[in-house]
């Protein structure tokens, strides 16, 4: 039995398929007092200048994908918004799911969802949980794990980019020469091994290795090389 001084979750309802909002507002309603639905809206950009207003605890959004400019409101609405978003999804494409996720929204229901699931998820995310399968989190963490890859290969090939141009050669050189004696690299590069010395020495610095050891394990493990 529900705590009479508790307050329902206050749902608002937005997407392009009318059908699925009544029949969702009927469910909801039902609900009362532990939810209730405070409005109902064919897309973001209707919905956003009433939110104060309405002041919602869940949002649930079916995302109209056939419009660039809904999508990117869509992103600026769960970026933005204070209130919880499930997203109830209709296409197999993820992409766009898994940049709603990562902005904020708290959980995906599949369109086979049954009544009690989505009602459920309502409550869990108003709670503050996510609602997500394993699977899925398990995606995130892989696609999470990859940006942040590409990020550290980006600052490494921008620590690159702060030698230079003379150092850049030098660098390239050596490590195409690896284990190379310098007296050889310095031949081959037309100076002398004491200047050769000097311009690692500032290379070193700035590429925040030691010794051509590092160096070279530098380059392995950012897989970096000439462009």
């Amino acid at each position: 039995m529900s705590d009479p001084s508790e307050k329902p979750i206050r749902v608002l309802l937005i997407g392009h398929s009318s059908i699925v909002h009544y029949g969702l507002e009927i469910l909801i309603n039902k609900q009362q007092p532990k939810m209730k639905v405070v409005g109902s809206f064919a897309n973001c950009t209707s919905a956003i200048p009433n939110l104060e207003k309405l002041s919602p605890d869940v949002m649930f959004l079916d995302m109209n994908l056939n419009s660039d400019k809904e999508s990117q409101t869509i992103m600026q609405l769960v970026t933005s918004s204070h209130a919880k978003i499930l997203i109830l999804k209709w296409m197999q494409d993820s992409e766009v799911y898994d940049k709603a996720i990562l902005a904020g929204a708290k959980g995906i229901i599949e369109k086979e969802a049954s009544l009690n699931t989505i009602l459920k998820a309502i409550e869990r995310v108003h709670e503050g949980q996510l609602w997500l399968n394993q699977t899925y989190i398990k995606k995130l963490i892989g696609k999470l794990s990859e940006q942040a890859s590409e990020k550290e290969y980006i600052q490494e090939e921008n620590k690159v980019d702060k030698l230079t141009p003379k150092e850049k050669k030098i660098f390239f050189t050596m490590i195409e020469n690896a284990g190379v004696p310098a007296k050889v690299i310095s031949n081959k590069l037309n100076i002398s091994e004491s200047t050769l010395r000097n311009h690692l020495t500032s290379i070193y610095e700035k590429l925040e290795v030691s010794n051509k050891l590092e160096l070279w394990s530098y380059v392995h493990k950012h897989k970096l090389k000439q462009k």
